[in-house]
């Protein structure tokens, strides 16, 4: 009988997408055959209640195969999979990274693997860079430089599934971002859980823009860098020099936001307020004209009124978002936010949020109408889509070399997508 690789299904954001690459490979180098592994996601109830009905789903389709869950969601609530009859084992989002939890796995392994392995994360004190040299498209790839969060929220769940800020050393980044390079890919991705947080547990407490600015330094050939997510209240002075300084840093910048309410964000134990949002909007556009912005942006949060929810939506033009991730504020059981009084109900939420994207909507045909006639440099994710340096696709009418930078005039756009 042909042995059966495993199965992986990755939930939620692209920190797990990367950290399901390092456990195939774990997995792999174990021998791990007949399982599926489900990565699941916990930032929101939804996307729990996904993870459930992914798992059921799975199951039917693989009756015999070991099912293993994994990710924020094991970690946050492992009760809650356990009590799965579909489910074999839980794994705790340390334990998914260990190489001995995929080697009890193993063909050669004699013995029981207790149902539940999953230990306190917040006693982690380290992370190690999971070396996935080219994960991500072959024109992309994506590098692990920070995992867990010091904040606390009150409506966020996620430092309870990934602990406490940890940095991978800069060191180790740099030549992770020299062999990718070596391997042919243009753009890497710096990725974490609190990026803006990257270095306060390292000697000397560097920050992020020294990180970036080591990079671009040590990697000469690296043709264009991407940070994911910031908070920008913690840019530092290092990361704002690289924006206006370094062409080879891309100018899209996505922000963590969450409100645009002073008092919505007091409650929600923001460290940043409205004005220094747009502040910090206004400054990057000064040093980098033409930066665009994407945000998270949390509807229905308790408490929130009209006006709160106005303020909000006020912010997309004050600030001048472009690309809006819109979060329907759901409870999430252990978090202090749930404990407040859920004054809006779902129906208003939900329009909420509809008005949101509606605002985002809008905001991105005003920037694709105002790049018709520009000509851009677009990295190339298949052989007839790419992305701007700000991030929007673009599509060919004829084939292009996967992986390639490319330049293109743009004839205009349809479907949310520029057309060269």
């Amino acid at each position: 009988m042909t042995a059966q690789p495993p199965i992986f299904a990755t939930l939620g954001c692209r920190l797990n997408a990367y950290e399901t690459e390092a456990m195939k490979t774990l997995a792999e180098g174990a021998g791990v055959e007949g399982a599926v592994v489900v990565n699941t996601c916990a930032v929101t109830a939804e996307a729990v209640r996904k993870a459930r009905q992914e798992i059921r789903r799975l199951r039917r389709e693989n009756p015999e195969a070991k099912l293993i869950v994994t990710g924020c969601a094991a970690q946050t609530e492992p009760e809650t999979f356990a009590g799965m009859a579909e489910v074999d084992l839980v794994v705790g989002n340390v334990e998914k990274m260990e190489p001995a939890t995929w080697a009890r796995l193993g063909p050669d392994f004699v013995g029981e693997t207790e149902r539940v392995q999953v230990d306190d994360i917040m006693s982690v004190t380290e992370t190690a860079g999971h070396l996935i040299d080219g994960f991500g498209t072959r024109s992309r790839a994506y590098v692990q430089v920070q995992n867990g969060c010091d904040h606390r929220c009150t409506f966020c769940i996620i430092p309870y599934g990934r602990g406490n800020s940890r940095s991978v050393p800069a060191g180790v980044v740099v030549d992770q971002i020299k062999r990718l390079v070596d391997k042919g890919f243009n753009e890497v991705v710096l990725t974490g859980v609190d990026l803006t947080s990257w270095g306060a547990d390292l000697p000397g407490e560097p920050r992020l823009g020294d990180l970036v600015m080591r990079i671009l330094r040590l990697v000469p050939d690296l043709n264009r860098l991407r940070i994911s997510s910031i908070d920008s209240i913690e840019a530092d002075e290092n990361l704002m020099l690289a924006i206006a300084s370094e062409p080879r840093l891309m100018p899209h910048l996505h922000l963590s936001l969450q409100h645009g309410d002073d008092l919505i964000l007091k409650r929600m134990k923001r460290r940043h307020l409205r004005d220094d949002a747009i502040a910090f909007c206004e400054e990057a556009r000064k040093l980098r004209p033409g930066i665009t912005f994407g945000a998270d942006i949390i509807a229905g949060f308790p408490t929130e009124t009209d006006a709160h929810f106005e303020n909000s939506l006020k912010l997309v033009e004050d600030c001048d978002l472009t690309w809006l991730h819109v979060f329907p504020y759901s409870a999430r059981e252990g978090t202090p936010a749930a404990r407040i009084p859920q004054k809006v109900n779902g129906t208003i939420i939900k329009d909420r949020a509809a008005r949101l994207r509606e605002a985002g909507d809008a905001a991105v045909i005003r920037h694709l109408t105002a790049q018709v006639g520009q000509t851009h440099a677009v990295l190339m994710e298949n052989p007839r889509m790419g992305r701007t340096e700000h991030f929007a696709e673009v599509v060919f009418d004829n084939d292009q070399t996967e992986g390639d930078i490319v330049s293109a005039t743009i004839k205009g756009f349809a479907n949310g997508q520029l057309v060269a």
